[in-house]
């Protein structure tokens, strides 16, 4: 089964190989399978037609893939034109939800780990 010119993998329940399109998580796949009417722990492979034809009318309404990466990064890289604190984090490469940055966010800045006071006595 392809949606959105992503194949969804076959010997996996419909509920967990929905999860492998951009912006759809496992909660808002059984959503999706409850509204087209689907059994979200049926195989993939053992979904009739209409019931194909059903989800992936459901899942093309939703603004999912490519669509979202872009409308993601324009919002982000408004946020910076703007100059305003967030946008100012994500410039920097730094978290922009108010975590801390003394310890952790390693993810987020990078793994160049520095020891402090190594220098020579």
């Amino acid at each position: 089964m392809r949606i959105f010119g992503i194949t969804l993998p076959d010997g996996k329940q419909i509920q967990y190989s929905m999860t492998v399109l951009h912006g759809i998580g496992l909660s808002r796949a059984q959503a999706l399978c409850k509204e087209a009417g689907v059994d979200p722990v049926k195989k993939t492979k053992d979904l009739s037609e209409s019931e194909e034809k059903k989800l992936r009318d459901v899942v093309e309404a939703l603004t999912l893939e490519g669509d979202l990466k872009r409308s993601v990064s324009q919002n982000i890289k408004r946020l910076m034109d703007i100059d305003s604190y967030r946008g100012g984090r994500h410039s920097r490469h730094l978290p922009a939800r108010g975590q801390r940055t003394k310890t952790n966010s390693r993810t987020r800045r990078g793994n160049k780990r520095v020891t402090m006071g190594s220098g020579k006595k």
